[in-house]
């Protein structure tokens, strides 16, 4: 496994994107940065991370998706490999705020971002952006932050968390290989953060109701029941989660 090692960079996804332009990268070759200064979210977010504190890295996995359904039968997987690598080394409660943050103590620790490039021979090259809150003691801006060595009150070894996070990406991936997603699936709505409770949503327009996620469907959308006993379906922009 090729592993790059910086000092810095604006973006591990960036990094290892412009990386494939020029180079035949070997599939999970990781990028892995002490300081990400420009590090991106879902929803166009930026990541902010406290320069040598946190774990950022980013892994390129080779694939070939039949689907859009395919696509994110990848992101369950990259979510559950975060998770069952967190839960081996730390013993904390872990969840994946749809569709894919990392949670622990109703605080996120840790966020996933994966861009899809379509190749012309029809194959997907996915860069899978990592971040995890590993040492990070003051989240200023992010009340609803926090990190590992805060919830353990612990020193976070990120050498050992970036190779157990491998570890599962790669068994992971095999499963994907395999064909065997919906044991994934189960898995991974097994974790999901505050699934069949009473929970805020709010759309874009700013309006706010009540509503229990119940499911996730196939091709990514969230399944809440409304206060109406309606079942909608939102996409990742259609909707927010207040917590």
């Amino acid at each position: 496994m090729n592993i790059i090692k910086l000092d810095a960079t604006a973006s591990t996804n960036t990094y290892l994107k412009n990386l494939l332009t020029t180079c035949d990268l070997e599939n999970f070759t990781t990028v892995v940065t002490e300081n990400q200064f420009a590090g991106r979210g879902q929803r166009g977010s930026d990541w902010l991370s406290e320069a040598g504190s946190n774990l950022t890295f980013s892994v390129l996995l080779k694939t070939t998706p039949v689907s859009m359904q395919g696509i994110f039968d990848l992101n369950v997987m990259v979510a559950l490999a975060v998770i069952h690598a967190l839960k081996k080394m730390y013993n904390l409660p872990f969840f994946v705020k749809w569709p894919n943050d990392i949670l622990s103590c109703n605080k996120k620790i840790g966020g996933i971002l994966i861009e899809n490039i379509l190749k012309s021979q029809g194959n997907v090259c996915s860069i899978v952006g990592i971040g995890i809150n590993g040492n990070q003691q003051h989240f200023p801006k992010m009340s609803k932050a926090s990190s590992l060595g805060i919830l353990t009150g612990g020193v976070i070894n990120k050498e050992e968390l970036l190779q157990s996070i491998l570890s599962e990406l790669a068994t992971g991936f095999a499963v994907l290989e395999a064909g065997d997603v919906d044991v994934l699936w189960e898995k991974y709505k097994a974790c999901l953060f505050r699934k069949d409770v009473v929970s805020v949503f709010e759309i874009p327009e700013g309006k706010r109701f009540n509503g229990i996620i119940r499911d996730v469907t196939r091709h990514g959308k969230l399944v809440v029941e409304t206060e109406e006993e309606a079942m909608v379906s939102f996409a990742l922009k259609e909707v927010q989660l207040l917590y």
